[in-house]
């Protein structure tokens, strides 16, 4: 979301999406991400602004951003949007043997040895981070995410919508992971990118610190406790201070004091924006429910320890919708009252189906994709399922030549 005048809290959403560029045959990564925004702006650029979706790089040269010029009122309309500008990269990726491949992670890339980070305009952040932190890894060089930015304007509505963005976290692996595959293996997990996105700040843990955000609810506590901490722990390895701004916290979700959002950032790439604008509503209409107090009230919800909720979140990482919840206090916070364990998909079943009964909202809009990933499972549960018991490079290719293929086309992925 752009600078400009302030905006209430649900009164506007900005979305990003990151897209990975590879070669065309092979579906290698491809690092043309320069090459591509130049060939849209006519010079290298690390931003091109259109009136509605802009484009611009990430750390790494085989990863493009869209995302939405500025605030967005809702989510209506902005899969086609987002579907119409892929459609301009794809054109000028091709001359270069390219190809856009959706999903949270790249299957088989070697980060050590295929990582090229991006050399232009931001360069020095970017060499700041990496001598830091070693951008090789995957947990910096292999991580494609859907970005939510969501207003505040002061005190009250910073904490309310951050007490609301804490207890939903655990749940959203188990709606959105997407990346079962990691150097060409399974690993048994659903979400490895998120278990690469804990483990990136290792050296300094406290720029991550359990990824659940600490409970506190109001800007001058946030400095105080989550930004400060992390700028001191900077400062023996950044004396200039190119990294120590808020952003570099890397938590599951941040406040962007500079432009009054808070952004979460755990939530995986799906294989279409429809897809992702279904994640994107389903997330921003539970939010809304609990601010509004549908199952709780706002001193219930701030009451809950990083801890606990982080050993929530943990298993849904590890086995997304199949993970068992069995807090049943968490569970009542969303207002289940069945049988326990309850499994995460259920959950956001029950969720979705609460959420229809009510108001017309984005949600509305997206029926058909939730129904898809509730039925079918996560897009990491979809992969799983399309590989087989075992299977060998040529199906790991064939199955992500088929993701690709399902982005070109603006459809899920049902094996």
């Amino acid at each position: 979301m752009s600078d400009g005048p302030t905006v209430g809290l649900f009164e506007g959403i900005g979305i990003e999406l990151e897209y990975m560029l590879v070669d065309r045959d092979r579906l290698d990564v491809l690092p043309i991400a320069d090459r591509v925004l130049a060939a849209a702006a006519g010079e290298i650029v690390g931003d091109v602004e259109f009136e509605d979706i802009s484009w611009s790089n990430e750390l790494v040269l085989h990863v493009i951003e869209l995302k939405t010029t500025g605030p967005a009122r809702n989510l209506a309309g902005l899969a086609a949007a987002f579907d119409r500008h892929l459609g301009r990269v794809r054109e000028l990726a091709a001359p270069l043997g390219g190809r856009l491949m959706s999903g949270a992670m790249h299957p088989w890339m070697d980060p050590l040895r295929q990582t090229r980070l991006w050399p232009h305009g931001y360069g020095p952040v970017y060499e700041a981070f990496n001598r830091i932190f070693d951008c090789r890894g995957h947990g910096w060089s292999n991580l494609q995410s859907l970005h939510i930015n969501l207003p505040f304007d002061g005190d009250e509505e910073f904490g309310r919508l951050h007490a609301a963005i804490r207890l939903v976290l655990p749940l959203l692996p188990a709606l959105a992971a997407s990346s079962p595959i990691m150097d060409g293996k399974r690993s048994g997990i659903m979400d490895n990118r998120l278990v690469a996105y804990g483990k990136n700040c290792a050296r300094l843990p406290r720029v991550s610190g359990l990824v659940i955000p600490e409970p506190v609810f109001d800007i001058a506590a946030y400095h105080a406790h989550i930004l400060e901490p992390i700028y001191t722990d900077l400062r023996p390895l950044d004396a200039e201070g190119i990294v120590s701004h808020e952003w570099v916290n890397a938590r599951g979700a941040i406040a962007r004091f500079d432009r009054n959002t808070i952004e979460i950032r755990v939530i995986d790439m799906q294989e279409c924006p429809s897809a992702d604008l279904a994640v994107a509503a389903a997330v921003v209409t539970v939010l809304k429910m609990l601010v509004a107090e549908r199952w709780g009230t706002w001193e219930e919800q701030k009451s809950w320890p990083t801890e606990r909720l982080a050993r929530l979140y943990t298993l849904a990482v590890n086995d997304g919708e199949a993970a068992l919840i069995d807090d049943a206090e968490f569970l009542a916070a969303f207002g289940w009252r069945d049988a326990l364990p309850c499994p995460a998909g259920q959950l956001w079943r029950h969720i979705i189906r609460e959420a229809l009964a009510g108001p017309k909202s984005d949600l509305h809009d997206y029926t058909a994709e939730l129904e898809t990933i509730i039925r079918h499972g996560s897009l990491a549960r979809r992969i799983d399922r399309a590989l087989g018991a075992e299977f060998t490079p040529e199906t790991l290719t064939s199955v992500y030549r088929r993701i690709c293929e399902q982005l070109d086309a603006g459809r899920m992925f049902i094996p």
